[in-house]
């Protein structure tokens, strides 16, 4: 059963007398299975938050259909199992993060030692047992964010749908995010991430998706669209002073071409964190 379908969902908005419509979403086919991590990719203005809004219903089509879980989404039954991290969510800021949860358990119907048992497991899951009785005026943007995921989580859904989870956050905090959300997937969950930073979405994603201009134009599995079929990649390591050349001379004559003779490079994020973990005054849980 596929968690997410739609056929041909399109949304224009209605810019006011004689300014006409604006196109945000046109015929979208989108299919998100269960138990993947799907990536919606797209610059700013590419239809990703609409295309997130019709799926929860918040707005309706102008013409096409949408499926949760073989549900209609115009449907309150489709939602029951979904939860959703918007991309500037707000909250309470006088609450702690446990009576946050508690505020969002019970809107959930979730009651007495239920209710607590499931705000101790989140709590712990998003790694805030140490501000769990701290007011959320005192919590940075990535400790919102990891409180934003644990209420999105506190009814136990089988569909996370999250707005650009990782906006505004460290380094460090992006890390954690992005490592609870493969910890989610271990724990049966789907997961469909909207966000136009390209390297994040590439760790956790199984499958991505590329809006533009409300089109879908890119579409599939992300090891197989990032693979260059073209070029085939050879590592070698204490190779002597003279076998690079005899290695360049083997692929020529193999009818191959030497496009480029390098050592690998690792990335800046990597290169960062590495350097924190390694400081010997140690790496405190970062807030």
């Amino acid at each position: 059963m596929d968690a997410i379908r739609t056929e041909n969902l399109t949304k224009k908005y209605r810019l006011g007398w004689r300014l006409g419509r604006l196109l945000a979403l046109e015929n979208l086919q989108l299919r998100v299975r269960e138990g993947e991590v799907y990536g919606l990719l797209g610059p700013n203005g590419s239809g990703k938050s609409t295309t997130l809004k019709l799926i929860l219903g918040l707005i309706e089509p102008t013409a096409g259909q949408a499926w949760l879980f073989d549900v209609p989404c115009h449907k309150v039954a489709s939602r029951l199992q979904v939860g959703f991290l918007p991309e500037n969510p707000y909250f309470y800021k006088f609450l702690t993060g446990v009576e946050t949860l508690e505020f969002y358990g019970k809107l959930c119907r979730l009651r007495g030692a239920v209710l607590r048992q499931r705000t101790d497991e989140l709590i712990e899951l998003v790694g805030l047992s140490h501000a769990r009785d701290r007011r959320l005026s005192g919590y940075s943007k990535g400790m919102l964010q990891r409180i934003g995921l644990a209420q999105a989580l506190i009814h136990d859904p089988k569909l996370l749908l999250l707005d650009e989870p990782t906006a505004g956050v460290d380094p460090i905090g992006s890390r954690d995010i992005r490592d609870l959300i493969l910890r989610l997937k271990k724990m049966g969950k789907t997961v469909l991430l909207s966000s136009h930073l390209l390297s994040q979405v590439q760790e956790v994603c199984d499958r991505i998706g590329v809006l533009h201009l409300g089109r879908m134009i890119l579409e599939g599995d992300v090891s197989t669209l990032i693979s260059d079929q073209k070029r085939l990649s050879f590592t070698a390591q204490d190779l002597p002073a003279g076998g690079q050349q005899q290695v360049e001379a083997a692929i020529r004559a193999a009818g191959g071409s030497v496009v480029a003779v390098e050592h690998p490079q690792t990335t800046l994020e990597a290169l960062f964190l590495d350097a924190v973990k390694k400081d010997p005054r140690g790496m405190k849980f970062h807030d």
